[in-house]
């Protein structure tokens, strides 16, 4: 499958877990890659390995996707090795168990942050690129967390939350421009952060099993090529929020 032939693709946290999947997916699907991080370099670096044994080009590319600076030097990069950002996976995120009472001012804003304020800061590196070229696809990793509360916490809630009102505001103000812009909802999908959450069973799910990654990634590749779904929420989440 080369449906994304000659696209380029930023994944951000895209070393592990979902996002590594993702870029290994589109990837399957004809894009050059570049994949982002901020600490795992060793993990990034192992996706792009995968991504250029598939006769794709790839560029691990470290920063604090929640810091603007970093962010303009990261698009910077991708766009002189790889070419203008057709494809943007918002993915980077970190999950903090914590109650309502237990979340203090840092960790909400430290949340909001790396979940929530990357998303605006990363769309708009790449969204002045899609217009110009007249194409673009713009996946936002939401979660279920957004619909029902979750069992993360409040300030994880509150940024998938938010992720779903950017995600229709720029769908709705790009469309005509060749730009679509949806989000995907999972529900405990086994990675790492998962692993790190002891209260979570599968029995939560009408399924009854936990969702694997590469279940998601096919939602990604299947939002990047086609260009006709626009400000939607995917629920990859087994039935747990049904609408």
């Amino acid at each position: 499958m080369q449906e994304l032939k000659d696209r380029v693709a930023l994944i951000t946290g895209g070393g592990r877990g979902i996002g590594a999947a993702i870029a290994l997916a589109l990837a399957q699907a004809g894009a050059d890659v570049a994949v982002n991080y901020r600490q795992r370099a060793d993990a990034a670096q192992s996706i792009c390995a995968e991504i250029s044994s598939l006769g794709r080009r790839a560029l691990a590319v470290q920063a604090d996707v929640s810091v603007a600076a970093e962010v303009t030097a990261m698009v910077q990069k991708v766009e002189q090795h790889l070419g203008t950002v057709s494809i943007l996976v918002n993915n980077a995120g970190v999950a903090r168990i914590q109650t309502l009472e237990q979340v203090s001012e840092q960790d909400w804003d430290e949340v909001l942050a790396t979940n929530l304020k990357s998303v605006f800061l990363v769309t708009q590196a790449v969204v002045r690129g899609m217009r110009r070229q007249g194409w673009g696809r713009i996946i936002n990793l939401s979660s279920v967390a957004a619909h029902t509360g979750g069992v993360v916490g409040p300030h994880y809630a509150a940024s998938k939350a938010g992720m779903l009102g950017l995600t229709h505001f720029c769908a709705s103000r790009y469309a005509r421009e060749g730009i679509t812009v949806n989000a995907i909802a999972p529900a405990l999908v086994d990675t790492d952060m998962l692993s790190h959450n002891t209260r979570v069973t599968p029995d939560l799910i009408p399924i009854g099993r936990f969702g694997k990654v590469e279940e998601v990634a096919a939602v990604a590749v299947m939002l990047a090529t086609n260009g006709y779904i626009n400000g939607q929420t995917i629920n990859v989440d087994g039935g747990w929020y049904m609408m």
